[in-house]
């Protein structure tokens, strides 16, 4: 039997942790108080993803508050959001919150001397390494490095196929969307699963270039949508540059090599309940005969799958209003 005593700590310091501690309360012998607060992403006023541990509540009923909530940059996702917490790193399961005056509260009762608690359900960039591995051992895959980050982290491209037309899905330039390289590694897996309907059809007729994530830097530092440099890749499309977004600047050139017959670039919401398209209505090429494929790709979808749906999304670009930064 341990005798060391056990107090509550927090912690996240660790690959994609983000939180500080404001305060512990534990006055009573059952219960405690833990105050906290996001941190902002470097150089960035931009700040929502959190992900952090907490030990020695075995038997401990703790109420978590996050203080600055109502600053993060999207409040309107609170309401009604539910944390994730796992007691293990792998399974994960949601519990309710409460979102009053700016601040986000939760309880739990730890069955254990440890718990992880996170914004969505992390995708570190120790399981991406595993993924990249070992999709890349798979048959007909050809991994590309694209380039580096500004912390010399890799950009991992896995190509897969051999047919004519090339398809680019390229997922999490924001890092705090951990729910994009989720669907990349479902994609991955797909098209290279020798049993999967249509597949091998599918390669024969197209290459498949797969980012499964933009951004590392930001997912390792637990940031929510910038890079190391406090730059959102996502608007930096038009003028990459090495000094601020060498990851759009060598995934861009790469394109640019292969060409692009169809592009997903795969995002989460901080809000909206559901999988769903954002299109490119506003573009300045825009035809009606590319609105029409557009349209008919996501029926088609929502008829082969109960997880998409084309109810819900966001709002149509004007014509020729898109942001094409």
């Amino acid at each position: 039997m341990s005798v060391i005593h056990n107090t509550i700590a927090v912690t996240a310091a660790f690959d994609s942790g983000n939180i500080q501690l404001v305060g512990i309360d534990s006055g009573g012998s059952n219960a405690a108080r833990i105050d906290l607060n996001i941190a902002h992403d470097r150089q960035s006023d931009f700040y929502q993803w959190f992900h952090f541990r907490v030990s020695g509540v075995k038997g401990t009923t703790c109420t978590f508050r996050i203080l600055n909530a109502g600053g993060s940059a999207y409040p309107f996702g609170w309401p009604g959001y539910k944390v994730r917490v796992s007691t293990d790193r792998i399974h994960w399961r949601m519990i309710p919150t409460r979102y009053v005056d700016g601040v986000l509260e939760f309880e739990w009762t730890g069955t254990g001397d440890l718990a992880w608690f996170a914004y969505f359900q992390p995708y570190t960039m120790e399981r991406h390494d595993d993924l990249v591995a070992r999709i890349a051992l798979a048959p007909g895959v050809t991994h590309h490095e694209l380039g580096q980050t500004l912390d010399g982290r890799a950009i991992d491209c896995l190509a897969i196929g051999t047919g004519a037309k090339p398809v680019w899905f390229y997922a999490r330039q924001h890092p705090g969307e951990s729910m994009a390289e989720w669907f990349m590694e479902g994609l991955l897996e797909r098209l290279t699963d020798p049993a999967a309907p249509g597949v091998a059809a599918l390669l024969e007729q197209a290459t498949f270039y797969c980012v499964p994530n933009m951004n590392p830097d930001g997912s390792f530092r637990g940031h929510l949508r910038t890079n190391a440099a406090g730059v959102n890749l996502n608007r930096e499309w038009l003028t990459p540059t090495p000094e601020k977004s060498p990851e759009v600047l060598c995934v861009l050139a790469a394109m640019d090599r292969t060409g692009v017959d169809f592009a997903m670039d795969v995002h989460g919401d901080e809000a909206i309940p559901a999988n769903f398209f954002a299109g490119f209505e506003g573009i300045p090429s825009w035809t009606e005969a590319q609105g029409a494929k557009y349209t008919d790709f996501g029926k088609r979808l929502e008829a082969v799958t109960a997880d998409f749906q084309t109810a819900k999304g966001y709002d149509k670009a004007a014509p020729g209003r898109a942001n094409l930064s």
